[in-house]
């Protein structure tokens, strides 16, 4: 299992435009991966809807946990995204 703590800069949040990214990447990736804000339930990475349920906002540090084979790469790939989302 591969583990990422991230602090989200964008003052939107996490927002439609990269959640929708971001999940599509976590199902094209076919790894188990979930999301949680720091301290909170973990949801799975590859639906919409959880994530925007988290309600990360700018400043927030979410918790990205990625389970399967190459998951160091794939966890470094999908926090790419996140940081970079806009």
């Amino acid at each position: 299992m591969a583990t990422r703590n991230l602090v989200i800069n964008d003052p939107s949040g996490i927002h439609a435009r990269p959640a929708a990214m971001f999940a599509q990447a976590v199902t094209t990736s076919g790894q188990t991966v979930t999301i949680a804000k720091e301290g909170g339930n973990a949801v799975p990475a590859g639906s919409i809807l959880s994530i925007m349920g988290l309600g990360i906002k700018q400043g927030d540090t979410v918790v990205l946990d990625v389970e399967g084979d190459n998951a160091e790469a794939v966890a470094d790939d999908l926090a790419k995204i996140l940081i970079s989302a806009e």
